[in-house]
């Protein structure tokens, strides 16, 4: 068994957050949403990033995206800052 060391309150918060979250599953809509796109969750998945269970074998049935590996791969939400224009000079 090794020992995790944390370096700040942030790094345990996060840790607990991803080990909740590993019992939980996302649809293949909201996982697609949280990393940035239906094709980046696909390529995800083929690189063995991501765990996906369907245990409906029919064409419509839910996926089941493991939440821990889909939030470890999110994109950045944060909202870009708007830059002001420059005001000329006269």
């Amino acid at each position: 068994m090794s020992v995790v060391t944390y370096n700040s309150p942030t790094e345990i918060l996060l840790d607990n957050i991803m080990r909740v979250m590993e019992g939980e599953t996302f649809c293949k809509d909201r996982a697609a949403y949280i990393v940035g796109g239906q094709k980046k969750l696909e390529r995800l998945i083929e690189a063995g990033e991501i765990n996906v269970d369907k245990p409906s074998n029919s064409q419509n049935g839910k996926w089941h995206c493991n939440a821990a590996q889909v939030l470890k791969h999110c994109r950045n939400m944060r909202p870009k800052r708007k830059v002001k224009p420059k005001k000329e000079k006269l």
